[in-house]
């Protein structure tokens, strides 16, 4: 099953990179979104559900990088990068590109990592803290896509784009944008949460034992 997730979340991040951002309109913010949205919740879980417990698993070796921790690391990179500054460069050179989109999926990585992998001793503890840690993410970017909708004007540029060759103007595109974080980050983020939860909370049955 790790394997499987590993594997998918490797195809995922190609189609995502190779695919959509390589061919799509670079001054289309909701093809940005649609991109990062892909990566963070995406392709990074299942990469960390593929890496978890084995050799590669960093939060083996980092226990002081906990879920809360790496929940304010992802928080600095989504809150940076749509800084209009930030997203002006990102849009001028593949290069600027190229760092945004590492920072996105090892920032994923590592949020969703804390909170699936991990020594067996006090994992349990972590889930409980990767709870609050994928809440608070849901919480932060629910925050942004919102703020990003409901802006009275476009924050990336005033001139019209093309979203897979749908034309629209700047603040529609910057609308759209803002849906799919909001949308992704509520649903993904807090059925992660939930789900960590209730696996916590679930007794456990003592070996040999009757359910």
């Amino acid at each position: 099953m790790k394997k499987a997730a590993l594997v998918a979340g490797l195809l995922l991040l190609a189609v995502l990179w190779l695919g959509i951002l390589a061919f799509g309109e670079r001054d289309s913010f909701s093809i940005h979104m649609i991109v990062h949205m892909g990566v963070v919740a995406g392709a990074a879980p299942l990469i960390a559900l593929g890496l978890s417990g084995s050799r590669y698993d960093l939060t083996i070796r980092w226990p002081w990088f906990t879920p809360v921790l790496a929940s304010m690391v992802e928080l600095v990179a989504v809150w940076g990068w749509h800084l209009p500054a930030a997203r002006a460069l990102a849009e001028a050179s593949w290069l600027v590109t190229a760092l945004e989109q590492a920072s996105f999926l090892a920032a994923g990585v590592l949020l969703w990592l804390s909170c699936l992998g991990g020594a067996l001793d006090g994992r349990e503890g972590r889930r409980l803290a990767g709870t609050f840690g994928l809440l608070f993410t849901s919480m932060h970017m629910t925050l942004l896509g919102a703020l990003l909708a409901l802006s009275p004007r476009p924050l990336y540029g005033s001139a019209d784009v093309s979203c897979f060759g749908v034309p629209l103007s700047a603040a529609v595109d910057q609308q759209a944008g803002g849906v799919v974080m909001l949308l992704v980050g509520a649903i993904v983020y807090l059925l992660g949460g939930v789900t960590l939860l209730a696996t916590t909370l679930e007794p456990s049955t003592p070996s040999g034992g009757r359910p």
